[in-house]
This record gives C-alpha cells, structure tokens and sequence, in this order.
C-alpha cells in the first residue's frame, strides 16, 4: 500500500509544503477507512468509512491499539475482521508512525481478494488430491513425444520415475503401434478407446482424453491429458454381452420347444437352432428308453434313442461315446476322424433323460467355454423339453387309453376310425366287432381282480400282431374292437382266425370247464366311397357278433356287404304316413 504523505505536523494543505499532504486531509481524502490516533492511542480523526466500521462493530478498533502498542518500529500490515451489514469482511490496515507519537492507519478491503486467493488455493488443493485419490492418470508429454509428467501413483503398473521419459507408443500394443494415439495428439481428443500394455505385458484398455500444447508461434510444443483404465468394465462388459448373447438363444430354443404343440417337430426345430446357436455343422438329440435307469441315482444304465438331427451326415458315434455321455458327468469333447464333437447329457430332477451331441469339422475353430457353457445351458432346457414331452405324451395316453388294457378307449377309437374312413384313398378295410364267451362267470366266481387279468389278457392278445396303422380298442366291459385298415374280407377272417386261436391258450383263465373263455367275433368289411356312416359299420360288425354267439360262441361271423338306404322322395314319405 503506498502512503503519499510525509511525517510533518502541519494540519493543512498548501504551496508552501511543496504538495505535501497532512495527516488531517488524508484521513479525509482517503478513499477507504482512515484513522489518527493520538500518542495514547485514541482517535484524533476518522473518515465517515471509518465511523461506520465503528458504528457496526467496534469490536476491532482494540485489535488494532494491542497491535500498535506493541509495535517498537514501523507496525507494517494487520488484518481484522469486522462485522458489516454485508456480512464479515477482511480489512488490511496499514499502521504509520506520526512524529508526534501517534500513528495515522490507513485501511483497504481485502475480502474479495482474499476469497479469491482461498479459492484458488482450495482449487489447487483439491484438483491435486483428486489427482491423487483418482484412478485415473494424468500425464503430459514435451515436444519430443516423450512423457514430462506422469501423476505420482503411476500407471498400468508402472511407477511415475519409470514413465517419464519414455516414449508412449512403447506402450502400445503391437498391432496397433500405428494407429494414433493421444500422447502425439495435434487435436482435442475426447473418450477415445485404446489398448496399451502393461508393465505385466497384459492388455489393458484405457479411455484417453487429451490437448494438444501450442507455443507462442503455433508450433506444437506436447499434449496434456488424462487416461482412466477400464479394463476390468470392459471385460464385464464383453462378459455380460456373452451372457445376454446365451440368454437370447436360449430364450429362442426354450420357445421353439414350449411354442411347438408337435413333440417331434419340437426337437427337430430344438436340434437346428442348437446347431446354428453353436455354429455347428449338425446337432443330434437323444432320448432316454422308457424303462431305463436314471444314471447316477442307483438306476441302471441309460439307453439313448434318436429323436431329431439336423446338418451334416455323422458317421456312426458308438455305443460307447452314448454311454460316456449318458451314464458319465459334465460334458464329454472327443474326435470321430477329422470331426470335433461334445456333448451332454440332459437331466430333470437330477435323473438323466437323453443327451445332446453337436459337432464341426476338425479344421473348424476349437470349442471355446463361450461354447461349453451355452451347450450345457441348452442341455438344461432340452432336459426340461422331455420331462414336458413325457409329461404331455402320458396324459394323452391317459386321456386316448383304456386304463386297465392300454387301448384305445372308445371316445378316441372312433374319433380315429372317423378320420380313418373319410380318406377316399384308404382302400378296403375291416371292423372287428369282439365280445368274450363266459366272462361274467369269472367276476362271479373268481372276482373281479381275476376278470381284470382277462381282460388285460385280451388287450395284449388284440395289440400282438398289429400294423402301425391298425387300430385296437375296448369300447367297455367285455366288448373289444380291432380296424384293420387296408384289409379286405379274406384278411379279415385270418386275424379272426389268429385271434380265436389266441383265445383258446387263455382256457386256463376261464372260470371252471364248463364255462370256458371265449370270442365271438363279428366282421365288416368296408369299401370306400359308398357312404357308409362309422354308426352303420359299427351296427353291422355288432350284428355279426351276435350271429357269431348264436352258433354256439367261440366263433366269427361276416356282416353282409353294406346296402346304403335309397332317400324317400316327398311323395314316398307322404305314402308312408299313417292316414289321420
């Protein structure tokens, strides 16, 4: 602070002092606070600034008196607070001795500057402990491309002594030596991605951001930036993709089996998106036999049958390879020639109901665990898909099938017959109209359990023999029906022929000599395109059956060849009503 006065007593102002200014009118010419004190320290003369410091807080006028009287030379410089109405602010006075003894304190407002100077100095401070506390690395290379400065914590797992100086694209990895970098940068550079090495030698991924530094005659003189690794969110990242990736095939291979109302076209549609979701050249899905062990629970050994393929043709695997991967644990990788496959078996409930096997060529790219993972995740669902399967298969069996025998109840038998005889290109077929001789004697005397094992003697003797498209059924009690399709009358009466002669190795289930077991059987035969209903078949084949019992039972008897009704024309139908 420069003080334009001298130290002579004069009070006022004149030529005469040569322009010397008097304590008196620099108080009252200052443009902030002023004061003059007298020898004793008490106020001789204050500017209006000065009485209203005083007026609103005169808490610092003794701070001030403390300060000069201990003071043996010039006081120099003393900050106070005072309490204003606009709040606290900082006064710098500076103390002058007077040669009378007292001392003329002259005062200037420091509080902007003083908050700026905390400002900046806070900003400091905090920028460096950010610096410090980030995981971030700042850096800043010189003209030579070389680092000048490297944040004190290093980076990738060099110390900041092994940096400096360095060459930043000895960091880069060495297929991408080449490319640009933001440590050479001539322009901004914001969020880039790049690989580095680190001090291990392991890739490390960083998002630089950068400016380049210019001199005063635009040369480029080194950039200053920042680099934050994130390698490990990156690799989480990839992670994740790869997972969603699974999740969404997976999720395509769990709706193509739940979406499809086919069992096999379900599987056949599992096994090609299976394929594609591993780029493999075939995909095979097995399922467990019924009947066979639940591998590794105590059960025996699991039989695999195939129930779809996709792709390429796969020479024979082995029983083998099946049993490995049916009956072992985790998944199995093997070679058949220059093929590479793996497969897994497919559980429910912890016990084994089939196995998937996919496989590539041999010159194909090797399984990673990407591959290993997403066959077991669709394993999983595959496992589920047959427990549904079996599931849905043996409510349909219960739904279509005679509990006690296993054929067809009568709701699906002629449901199937119906479907069976409106296709105009079946041929001539038969219906065999079947009742047992002397079962109610059985019941009677033996029970119903010993009427159970008839009958169910009677479903295998029905079911033994016939074709895939032949159709047995027990309509109720002791009645039996077996359609044979594409049969015509001389056929017909070799399976009744077979059937009596069936029937007569079942004499030991008869209820005693005199009332032995036995079939009636009624046959006919059916001929496309005459337009006889399933209720005429069913009443002529029923009719036969009795003519069959009055012969004495124990045989069969054809139905006449169906006649279809001529239609009543109006005026027949008027003829045969009775006259009122």
């Amino acid at each position: 602070m420069d003080l334009l006065l001298t130290t002579g007593t004069s009070a006022s102002p004149s030529a005469a002092t040569g322009g010397q200014t008097s304590p008196v009118t620099l108080v009252a010419l200052y443009p902030g606070p002023a004061l003059r004190l007298d020898p004793a320290l008490a106020i001789a003369e204050a500017n209006a600034e000065a009485e209203d410091m005083m007026d609103s807080d005169p808490r610092w006028l003794p701070d001030l008196r403390s300060w000069l009287s201990a003071s043996s030379v010039a006081p120099g410089l003393r900050s106070v607070p005072v309490e204003s109405l606009r709040g606290i602010m900082i006064v710098e006075w500076a103390g002058v001795p007077l040669p009378d003894g007292g001392f003329l304190l002259l005062g200037r407002d420091d509080t902007l500057e003083r908050q700026l100077r905390h400002t900046l100095t806070e900003s400091r401070r905090r920028y460096k402990d950010l610096v410090e506390v980030s995981s971030d690395f700042a850096w800043e290379t010189g003209p030579d491309g070389t680092f000048v400065f490297v944040s004190h914590k290093g980076a990738l797992g060099y110390p900041a002594d092994a940096l400096i100086g360095r060459d930043p694209r000895s960091l880069a990895l060495e297929e991408a030596e080449d490319l640009p970098m933001p440590f050479d940068s001539r322009r901004p550079v914001d969020q880039t991605e790049l690989w580095l090495k680190g001090a291990d030698g392991t890739p490390a991924c960083v998002v630089a951001s950068a400016l380049p530094l210019f001199g005063q005659q635009g040369d480029w003189i080194g950039a200053r930036g920042v680099c934050r690794d994130v390698t490990e969110q990156v690799l989480r990242s990839n992670e994740l993709a790869r997972i969603r990736n699974r999740e969404r095939l997976l999720g395509h291979i769990v709706h193509t089996l739940r979406d499809r109302l086919d069992a096999a076209e379900a599987l056949a549609v599992a096994a090609t998106e299976t394929a594609r979701a591993l780029s493999a050249d075939g995909c095979r899905i097995y399922r467990a036999e019924e009947g066979t062990g639940g591998g590794g629970q105590g059960g025996g050994r699991v039989a695999l049958s195939l129930v779809a393929e996709f792709g390429a043709e796969l020479p024979d695997v082995g029983a083998a390879l099946l049993d490995r991967i049916a009956n072992g644990e985790g998944l199995v990788a093997d070679r058949l020639g220059d093929i590479q496959l793996i497969g897994e078996r497919t559980e429910y409930r912890q016990a084994v109901n089939g196995a998937l096997l996919v496989w590539r060529a041999g010159d194909s790219e090797p399984w990673d665990d990407d591959d290993r993972q997403l066959m077991s995740g669709v394993a999983d669902h595959i496992g589920i898909a047959h427990a549904h399967l079996a599931y849905q298969e043996r409510l349909r069996r219960l739904s279509e099938r005679d509990g006690l025998t296993g054929l067809f109840n009568r709701r699906t038998f002629f449901e199937r017959l119906e479907e069976s005889i409106s296709r105009p290109d079946s041929g001539p077929s038969a219906l065999l109209y079947v009742d047992l001789d002397n079962f109610k004697a059985v019941n009677d005397l033996h029970g119903h359990q010993q009427g159970d094992t008839v009958l169910k003697a009677i479903g295998t003797l029905l079911t033994t023999g016939v074709r895939p498209g032949d159709l047995p059924g027990r309509l109720g009690g002791d009645e039996f029906v077996l359609w044979l399709g594409r049969t015509d009358e001389a056929k017909a009466r070799i399976v009744a022929e077979r059937l009596l002669k069936g029937m007569r190795e079942l004499a030991h289930l008869s209820a005693s000599p005199e009332k032995p077991l036995g079939l009636s059987i009624g046959i006919a035969v059916h001929t496309p395109g005459r337009g006889e209903s399933v209720r005429e078949l069913t009443d002529r084949a029923d009719a036969a059956m009795y003519d069959a019992k009055k012969s004495g039972k124990g045989h069969y008897a054809l139905a006449p060849a169906y006649q279809a009704v001529p239609e009543m024309s109006s005026s027949d139908v008027s003829a045969a009503e009775p006259a009122p």
